[in-house]
């Protein structure tokens, strides 16, 4: 019974020794564009949605600096009226993510 406890504290425990925080900072660029940039910080990953509320497809540009992890680019299409997501994972401990978004018209796919 003893070690049933234990075992279930342990499990229990885990998640939490294992919670990361940090804090991010988001620097957009949205050309005037209706685009809402929101982030949801995760153990280990950071989560960025991206709604679009213009009426033409976006695109738009991530970089992720976390040092000490090298810096992440990545671009996210967005179609009128419906929201995307980017994540960038944690390959090393971070604890803080600086975001720039940059949103323009998209000329393509």
């Amino acid at each position: 019974m003893r070690t049933t406890i234990w075992l279930l504290a342990c499990l229990l425990a885990a998640p939490l020794a294992q919670a990361q925080t940090y804090d991010v900072d988001v620097k957009s660029t949205l050309n005037e564009l209706p685009v809402k940039v929101e982030t949801v910080p995760m153990p280990g990953m950071l989560v960025v949605k991206l709604t679009n509320n213009s009426p033409g497809k976006v695109r738009c540009d991530l970089r992720y600096d976390a040092s000490p992890q090298p810096p992440y680019r990545a671009h996210v299409y967005v179609d009128p009226g419906k929201t995307e997501e980017n994540a960038f994972r944690a390959k090393r401990k971070w604890f803080n993510v600086a975001v720039d978004v940059t949103c323009k018209v998209s000329d393509g796919t």
